[in-house]
């Protein structure tokens, strides 16, 4: 891989680790081997990622999330 990914990187503007730039460029995420589409966050270090909960929202109007242990691996979508 020509780039390291963060430990942790987040889909939400509002967090201290999203970064635009990587997100436009695509990562992926597989989890415990398989590829998930519907990743919010993940932090390798710690093994987890949360993942959207359906249609659900909090009192803020964002989607609930769930947390998921297990082994994560992001990686660029674009190798080229």
């Amino acid at each position: 891989m020509s780039q390291d990914l963060p430990d942790r990187l987040s889909t939400n503007p509002g967090s201290p680790h999203y970064d635009a730039e990587l997100l436009n460029r695509g990562v992926g995420i597989k989890f415990n081997g398989d590829e998930k589409t519907n990743v919010d966050e993940y932090c390798v270090s710690e093994g987890w990622i949360r993942v959207t909960a359906g249609v659900a929202k909090d009192r803020r109007g964002n989607p609930l999330t769930i947390k998921l242990s297990g082994v994560v691996e992001p990686y660029l979508r674009d190798a080229g």
